[in-house]
């Protein structure tokens, strides 16, 4: 393009034309770079996370998406699964990450999938499973379950099959000799509407139970002691994300590095999202603001 102005216009005229001239190459070259920043911001991927429907990850995975999409400026995509399923997809590559991985009880998944994915260390530490009583069950420990099968409906309600603390259970049925219970799989949700039910009859019931978990703030709950030690002691919960995440989302990734809390952290977030008016979304949005510089030191 090429712009012709007569020599006998004024001097004057001529500035101000020169001028307009800058104008619209510095107006129409800056717009053309943000719609350029724009279009490459739009053609980011989102991020993958996957999780198992428990509360506890439901809590947790939400506080990701939470992150990414108010501090990162990315997009993000939750998928809930079963737990072989999580692991698997992640291992595929399908998915960008998970902080879902109890450790040791997972540990099968880690050795059938961990050379396919990369680990990046605990997130969480303190966490515990058992079965699990409300206190006005008048027993202590699973060696005494034998002897009220019959108040507890020879059920033991428990949660998703392939899940680590169902296997833990079946192991205990068996140590402690619990032939005439029956392990009943389900979800996470189910188990604790399943358990709320029992508690307003005051009716005995037996779950398997897990720390964190919102349960034990809205109910007087107790862990069964486990003499044989079946179920093990304290464990942690890991984060791990797939392959090439660092190369191609080095942002998520260091995010991802960086994230740990407390049980008390998830706990308060499960809270949040039990009001019927809050979905975990908003939980996860309400728990961020409210920890502003824990939340910094993951993006540091």
């Amino acid at each position: 393009m090429s712009y012709f102005v007569s020599p006998s216009l004024p001097i004057r005229t001529i500035q101000i034309i020169f001028l307009i001239l800058c104008f619209f190459v510095i107006f129409f070259g800056c717009s053309s770079e943000e719609s350029e920043m724009d279009a490459e911001e739009d053609t980011k991927e989102p991020v993958k996370i996957v999780y198992v429907d428990w509360a506890s990850e439901v809590a947790s995975s939400n506080v990701i998406k939470a992150v990414i999409q108010e501090k990162l400026d990315r997009q993000c995509e939750l998928l809930s699964v079963t737990l072989h399923a999580m692991w698997q997809s992640l291992a595929a590559g399908d998915q960008d990450g998970m902080v879902a991985a109890w450790l040791p009880l997972h540990e099968e998944y880690l050795d059938r999938y961990g050379e396919n994915v990369e680990n990046l260390g605990t997130n969480l530490e303190g966490t515990r499973i058992g079965l699990v009583v409300p206190e006005y069950v008048e027993i202590d420990s699973i060696e005494e379950l034998s002897n009220y099968y019959k108040k507890f409906d020879s059920k033991i309600v428990g949660i998703d099959p392939q899940a680590g603390i169902m296997k833990k259970t079946a192991q205990a049925i068996d140590k402690y000799q619990l032939n005439k219970f029956e392990l009943i799989s389900g979800s996470g949700p189910t188990m604790t509407t399943i358990l709320e039910e029992a508690i307003k009859e005051k009716r005995w019931i037996v779950v398997t139970g897990w720390t964190p978990h919102w349960m034990f703030a809205r109910w007087n709950l107790k862990y069964l002691n486990d003499p044989r030690n079946v179920y093990g002691g304290k464990e942690y919960i890991g984060t791990f994300v797939r392959k090439g995440l660092a190369e191609d989302m080095p942002d998520v990734y260091a995010f991802l590095n960086n994230f740990k809390w407390s049980p008390e952290d998830m706990e308060q977030v499960m809270l949040y999202a039990q009001d019927a008016e809050t979905d975990p979304y908003q939980a996860a949005l309400r728990w961020i603001d409210d920890n502003e510089t824990l939340v910094n030191s993951w993006l540091d």
